[in-house]
C-alpha cells in the first residue's frame, strides 16, 4: 500500500555540504524521519525524480514526492520529539515565511558547492530545457 511505508528524506549523498546538512538536521532536531542519500534508494522510486534530487531534497513515500526543498525539510524536522523544532517548523510553513525560506534554500542550492564541506561535485547543474 502507498500509504503504509513510512517516507524517507532522499538527498545528495555525494554533496559534503548536503550530508553534513543532513546529519546537523538529525542531531539536533533528531526527525523521526529517516535520511538516505538517494543514490542508495530503489532506482524505480528515484528515476522520475532525478532532475529534482540534483537540485533539491525530497521527502519521498514509495515513489510519490511528498515535498522538496525548504518544504521537505520542515515536515521532516516537524518530525522532532522537541517542541521547540515541531514549533520552528511550522513557523517555516506559514505562507509569508515559506515563501523566503524556499528563496534562501533554492539560493544555498544553487551555491552549495561554495559552501563549507561543498566541492565542484556538488555544484547544480542547470535543468534542461529551463
Amino acid at each position: 500500500m502507498p500509504g503504509s511505508a513510512p517516507p524517507v528524506l532522499a538527498h545528495d549523498g555525494d554533496c559534503g555540504f548536503c550530508q553534513t546538512s543532513v546529519d546537523r538536521v538529525r542531531a539536533l532536531a533528531a526527525p523521526a524521519l529517516d535520511a538516505v542519500p538517494w543514490r542508495f534508494l530503489p532506482a524505480e522510486e528515484t528515476a522520475p525524480h532525478l532532475q529534482r534530487l540534483a537540485r533539491e531534497v525530497l521527502l519521498l513515500r514509495g515513489g510519490t514526492v511528498l515535498a522538496g526543498g525548504a518544504d521537505a525539510l520542515a515536515r521532516t524536522v516537524a518530525t522532532s520529539p522537541s517542541a521547540a523544532y515541531r514549533v520552528l517548523a511550522a513557523v517555516v510553513r506559514l505562507p509569508g515565511v515559506r515563501g523566503g525560506a524556499r528563496a534562501v534554500y533554492r539560493w544555498v542550492s544553487r551555491n552549495r558547492h561554495r559552501l563549507p564541506g561543498g566541492t565542484p561535485a556538488c555544484a547544480v547543474r542547470p535543468a534542461s530545457g529551463t
